[in-house]
């Protein structure tokens, strides 16, 4: 901590709530400067007068509401401090009432006022000087380098008055700015969460659906295949159980006392669409497929995470919507993105363009630097077109 710091620091902290307290206890300290001359006058000097002390104690008592009335108060001083010189009795060895609305002008008043004020105090020095009996040429350089560094620390504490008024605001606006930061990191996530339950849940769900549909059938027919359709139906639930509570695990970052506790899954990724697109044609019975053409390239986790949910959703809308009999998924890897398309042979867009479903596909792919194509598939049938930019091109994606 700088010598500046700490003086700025204890000023503020020793300040009175009331400045009337501070100021009227510099005007009593410059009344009592004032009065030292003529209580233990130099030998040769006028004696003291009671006249004299008024004019002493009108140079010094206004500076009590020097805060208040700045201008009016030094033109008080500035009237008093000659008149003293004038009467004799005796005038002042050092200005002490005049140094302070200096002080204060410089650091309150507007340009034209402070500067009007020096001038006038340069010229009136001059002028009392020459109604003192016992003056040395020395006496002048005294007195006008007085008012001259009064003015300059006034001066000085209106540059650091306004460098302190700047930091105080800046750090509310950082403040604001920090907040507001806050506030869309955790509307973000929250977004984040909700896709990721929405894409968990529906295509849980949608497959369990499916296999309960199918249950009684096939519990007459053949009750070796039932056995097989609730398995599955309790093996989905099991897994959409396993990650929500990886996810929800996100929500709380401590692990329970003693530190232990079952440790959060990785997010599927790239890797795991083969398994995902096997899971929903031996679950379901709809022909799915996955196709892969160029050089794998690697991805964030984030998009390695939303390249999966993508394809989820996409199978998840196929079987809840399109009742088609087959989807197609290809993977086409470039040198700056991968591009995911999923097509179906159902019934088209039916559940419409503002489904919660295809707007988290948007979301995930524009969150990711991507983009995100939905409609009719040539030929009939609903089609998913989503691009996602490699690991070296996702900065500049995300500007």
């Amino acid at each position: 901590m700088t010598l500046r710091s700490t003086f700025a620091e204890a000023t503020t902290r020793w300040r009175p709530t009331n400045p009337y307290v501070l100021d009227a206890a510099l005007a009593a300290l410059t009344l009592f400067a004032v009065s030292l001359q003529w209580i233990f006058p130099d030998e040769g000097d006028d004696p003291l007068t009671w006249q004299g002390w008024l004019l002493g104690a009108a140079t010094a008592v206004p500076l009590i509401w020097r805060r208040r009335a700045p201008c009016a108060v030094a033109c008080a001083v500035s009237v008093a401090t000659p008149a003293q010189a004038l009467y004799h009795a005796p005038p002042p060895d050092v200005m002490y009432g005049g140094m302070v609305v200096l002080y204060t002008m410089a650091a309150q008043a507007r340009p034209w006022q402070r500067r009007l004020m020096l001038t006038g105090w340069m010229i009136g020095v001059v002028v009392t000087m020459q109604h003192q009996t016992h003056k040395a040429p020395f006496e002048y350089a005294f007195h006008l380098m007085g008012l001259v560094a009064a003015y300059a620390l006034g001066m000085l504490a209106r540059v650091q008055r306004a460098y302190t008024a700047e930091l105080e605001d800046r750090a509310r606006r950082l403040e604001r700015e920090r907040a507001a930061d806050t506030a869309r990191a955790r509307a973000e996530e929250r977004a984040r969460i909700a896709r990721d339950m929405h894409d968990i849940l529906a295509h849980a769900v949608s497959l369990m659906v499916v296999q309960a549909e199918a249950g009684p059938v096939v519990v007459r027919k053949d009750p070796d295949r039932a056995e097989a359709t609730f398995d599955t139906i309790a093996s989905t639930g099991r897994d959409a159980m396993a990650q929500l509570r990886r996810i929800l695990g996100v929500l709380k970052e401590e692990l329970p006392e003693g530190g232990t506790g079952s440790p959060r899954l990785p997010q599927p990724g790239v890797t795991a669409l083969p398994e995902l697109v096997r899971q929903v044609g031996r679950s379901t019975g709809l022909r799915a497929e996955l196709r892969t053409s160029g050089e794998p390239r690697p991805l964030s986790s984030d998009t390695e995470v939303a390249a999966y949910r993508v394809v989820q959703e996409a199978l998840t809308n196929t079987l809840k919507h399109a009742r088609a009999s087959r989807a197609l998924v290809e993977l086409d890897w470039a040198d700056d993105h991968v591009s995911l398309t999923g097509t179906d042979d159902g019934r088209g867009p039916s559940a419409g363009p503002g489904g919660h479903g295809l707007i988290g596909i948007r979301e995930r792919a524009a969150a990711c630097g991507g983009s995100a194509e939905t409609g009719e598939a040539p030929g009939g049938g609903f089609r998913v077109t989503v691009r996602l930019p490699v690991a070296a091109q996702r900065e500049r994606a995300l500007g």
